[in-house]
């Protein structure tokens, strides 16, 4: 009873002790500049080792809330908070503090911290509120969504940042429209939106949110083509829009392609803007100002299109539309010319091993197409195109919100080439005649805010006919029928897929994602007197769990997998039919520290072919100071070799075709394996008072079992088979991106390419790769008009080295090629004219230097002899061609 009795006393005791210390607490308010939830850690950790009882951070207000002692010194907590790095509104952090936080935390220092004193002294109407946003699809957005909350009228005003509301108080309240306003994904001084809402806005709409309210936005009004201030590390790179903050002038400018400072991986983002600098009629062009993707005809014949990255070909880059699958398979040779440019929203490119939770086919890389999908208010443009040698293509692309939640696209592309292009008078068409109808529908739906839902749905069908050979070819006659050699190519393409998304409530860094896409691709081709066909029929899911261990530091993502191949190839008489069933699981971990991120995962696939694979890959980023970046890399890939559809350049030809079978499972060969290894440096500075930017990377590829296509046995064969012995690829390439002076960008490259492989009669180079290339590309644009008009003007100088060719010294002399090409340069030019926001006009020029390969197919005039041969082909075909174009937007 007596015990009873006294823990009683004690704990009223206990309760007053904390009232009356309580009661000594205070609490204050001050503004300290901060980015992300590291920011948020640390600041709250400091203020309490300073002596904080309690320290809150907001990242949103830019707040810190602290509760203290009598005997506790505000200001040497602040003191202690800007020793750490963290300029508040007391105290400044010294640059190398500021400069020694991890690079996410570079909040920017040019704008000026309003104290939580001044902001209860902004002068404003009292129907007047802060609201951020930055361009005209903000204020629509920002209006709609108050009049839909009851507002008589709302007119918002970019440059104060402020929403003037007109409202009935009976009808409405101002909280609920700035609520409303919040949930389309505009933050306000009374609610911020939410992350995920804030994410999903188009990107010309993502505003500062580190920016205090009351200050303007240095990135209102920005749009395309138009310099505007805003960078990593606050600095601002543009004479234009100089912006002058105690005593700093600070200019910046957008990239049209940028390198994501924040993946562990080497990834560049490609925008629209970078794609509008060339024709860029199809992917297979999107990359002609790119100085990572090599750009060449694949033979002579069917005038296509391949790519080449770290020094080997398309195949072993995975292609992806949408993060799905896309350009493999029976879509290899030709699958480039099936994504229209004018349909591109953004590309993204990562140099080495990506992420696993995309498969494990990627090994030199992953290039990554998003489709135009995004717009809150309808938009349609309409492109035409017409080069001087008979092409011309039409593209209409129409983006339209249907309500708060779903928002549709309707893509249509078409081409035609109709003339008999013959630049080197060998008698065979440059490139083929013929048509191809593409279309496509998306249908989105979002409502993470509130059900945490997202859909993404699609559909495309193509249809692709191409008629090439001999000018004299007719192809209304029958194949037997033929005197001169013709080559068809038929193929039909359908797929349909869906993306669909869960974000937790109250959980904003735990989703589960579903993809699934089927694909059916058919193609019926034929090569002279060679018969070609193939039918794929792909199914395609993935499912992906994304979560955190503790804190957003250590994050994580795990899921399942499946892939259904199942192809049908007729090649001559014989048939080869192969089902490919691969179900795998994966999971990968990000770890997030100060000045590092490790992203480590590792995926099993059980492939009924080629049997258990395991695919680990690992990508390290590590910040030495915020203008110095270092990346290593390193991870495995494996692919089955479809040989047929793979080598259709070689088809133009009267090679035959061998397989030396070693027991596989798919044409009797193994599947590929390789490891790669990477590392890369980033490297800021300022150059003529700009921001430059010099990346240097080297890579290496390993193979094992590697399918070798065998050109140099004999002129007249083409030999398959699994590597015995080594096999590698090493690839360095240095780039320099820097601004001499306003609106003028410069990049220069170099790029050193050592490919070898052991074949069966000894170790020699990869035919077709040059082992030196440079790079060159300027742009220059004018200052707009007032009604939004300028100028633009790009012009990108590609020079090749040397390459080895294949070994035809068996054949008479006059069918024998050199051991090694000449070099050679070639140099792309265009100047547009934006005579609005709605209209632009453009006029261009490929290969102005006008070289070509002059003896691109052996023996041409006896295309059905045995030294026919149309696969030799290191250069360019065709000699300058001009073409003009214009996009009208609606």
């Amino acid at each position: 009873m007596k015990l009873y009795i006294s823990r009683i006393i004690l704990g009223v005791f206990l309760l007053f002790a904390q009232i009356i210390f309580a009661q000594n607490l205070s609490k204050s308010q001050f503004k300290v500049k901060g980015n992300c939830e590291m920011c948020k850690e640390r600041i709250e950790t400091i203020a309490k080792k300073a002596g904080a009882k309690e320290a809150r951070y907001s990242i949103d207000s830019q707040t810190l809330t602290l509760e203290t002692g009598s005997n506790i010194s505000t200001d040497e907590i602040l003191k202690k908070v800007a020793e750490a790095g963290h300029d508040n509104e007391k105290f400044k952090a010294s640059n190398e503090n500021y400069e020694s936080l991890p690079e996410c935390c570079h909040y920017n220092r040019e704008l000026q911290i309003q104290t939580t004193e001044n902001q209860k002294h902004n002068i404003k109407k009292e129907n007047e509120f802060y609201v951020k946003g930055n361009c005209e699809s903000c204020k629509a957005r920002i209006e709609k969504a108050a009049k839909d909350a009851g507002a008589d009228s709302a007119e918002w005003n970019a440059e104060k940042q402020m929403v003037t509301l007109d409202f009935d108080p009976a009808k409405t309240s101002a909280d609920k429209i700035l609520k409303k306003i919040a949930d389309v994904g505009h933050d306000n001084e009374k609610y911020k939106s939410k992350d995920n809402t804030y994410k999903n806005l188009p990107s010309c709409c993502l505003y500062d949110r580190e920016i205090p309210f009351g200050e303007a936005n240095p990135k209102v009004h920005a749009e395309e083509g138009e310099k505007y201030e805003h960078s990593d590390h606050g600095d601002h790179n543009s004479d234009e829009n100089e912006k002058h903050i105690e005593g700093v002038t600070v200019t910046g400018s957008k990239a049209a392609t940028s390198l994501n400072k924040k993946e562990a991986g080497l990834v560049f983002n490609i925008d629209r803007k970078e794609l509008l600098k060339a024709a860029c009629c199809n992917l297979s062009e999107s990359f002609e100002t790119n100085a990572t993707v090599d750009v060449s005809f694949s033979n002579a014949v069917t005038g296509t299109k391949q790519l080449k990255m770290l020094g080997l070909d398309q195949k072993y880059t995975s292609l992806t539309k949408e993060l799905l699958p896309e350009i493999r398979g029976l879509a290899s040779a030709y699958g480039l010319n099936f994504i229209p440019g004018r349909w591109i929203e953004s590309i993204q490119l990562t140099k080495g091993g990506s992420t696993v939770t995309n498969g494990y086919e990627s090994i030199t890389g992953q290039i990554n197409t998003e489709l135009l999908k995004n717009s809150e208010k309808p938009e349609t443009s309409l492109n035409l195109f017409s080069d001087f040698n008979g092409r011309a293509e039409a593209n209409i692309t129409s983006v339209s919100p249907i309500n708060e939640h779903w928002s549709q696209t309707f893509l249509l592309h078409g081409n035609g080439t109709f003339g008999n292009t013959d630049m080197n008078d060998d008698g065979f068409l440059d490139r083929p005649k013929g048509t191809q109808i593409n279309a496509a529908y998306l249908l989105n739906y979002n409502d993470l805010e509130h059900s945490g839902l997202g859909s993404h749905f699609g559909i495309n069908f193509i249809k692709d006919n191409r008629t090439a050979g001999q000018t004299a070819f007719d192809k209304s006659l029958d194949q037997n029928e033929q005197t001169a050699y013709g080559v068809g190519i038929d193929i039909s393409r359908f797929q349909v897929w869906n993306k669909t998304g869960y974000v937790f409530k109250g959980k904003p860094y735990q989703s589960l994602g579903w993809m699934n896409q089927y694909v059916y691709h058919q193609q019926d081709s034929f090569f002279g007197l060679r018969n070609y066909s193939g039918k794929q029929h792909t199914y395609y899911s993935n499912l992906i769990f994304e979560s955190i261990l503790g804190n957003t530091n250590h994050k994580y993502k795990a899921g399942a997998s499946f892939m259904y191949d199942g192809y049908e190839e007729k090649y001559l008489v014989d048939n080869f039919k192969r089902n490919e069933i691969v179900p795998g699981i994966f999971a990968e971990y990000t770890l997030t520290g100060l000045k590092y991120t490790l992203v480590a995962g590792a995926r099993a696939d059980f492939h009924n072919l080629a049997g258990t694979q395991f695919t680990p890959r690992l990508n390290f980023k590590y910040d030495f100071t915020p203008q110095t970046t270092l990346r290593l890399s390193a991870g495995r890939g494996f692919r089955t070799a479809n040989v047929f559809a793979e080598s259709q350049q070689y088809f133009a030809s009267n090679r035959n075709i061998q397989i030396l079978q070693n027991g596989g499972n798919i044409y009797g060969l193994k599947p590929e394996i390789a490891w790669n290894y990477g590392a890369s440096l980033q490297q800021e500075f300022k150059i003529f008072g700009r921001k430059s930017t010099i990346v240097a990377d080297f890579f290496r590829t390993d193979f094992q079992d590697q399918v070798l296509v065998d050109l140099d046995r004999s002129p007249q064969q083409l030999t398959f088979y699994n590597l015995e012995g080594k096999s590698f690829a090493n690839s360095f390439q240095t780039q320099w991106d820097f601004t001499p002076f306003k609106n003028f960008d410069v990049r220069l490259a170099y790029k050193y390419y050592n490919v070898q492989a052991d074949y069966l009669d000894g170790k020699r180079e990869i035919p077709f790769m040059a082992k030196h290339r440079g790079f060159v590309n300027l742009a220059y644009s004018t200052n707009k008009n007032n009604n939004g008009g300028f100028w633009s003007f790009d012009t990108t100088l590609n020079w090749v080295g040397k390459q080895r060719l294949p070994n035809t010294s068996t054949n008479p002399e006059e069918f024998q090629l050199p051991t090694y090409s000449e070099s050679y340069a070639i140099l792309n030019a265009q100047i547009s004219r934006n005579f609005n926001k709605k209209i632009r006009a453009y006029l261009g020029g490929e290969n102005l230097t006008s070289y070509y390969q002059k003896n691109a197919i052996v023996d041409f005039k006896n295309p059905f002899g045995n030294y026919f041969d149309g696969g030799m082909v290191y250069a360019p075909i065709m000699k300058a061609n001009l073409y003009v174009g214009l996009d009208v937007t609606f």
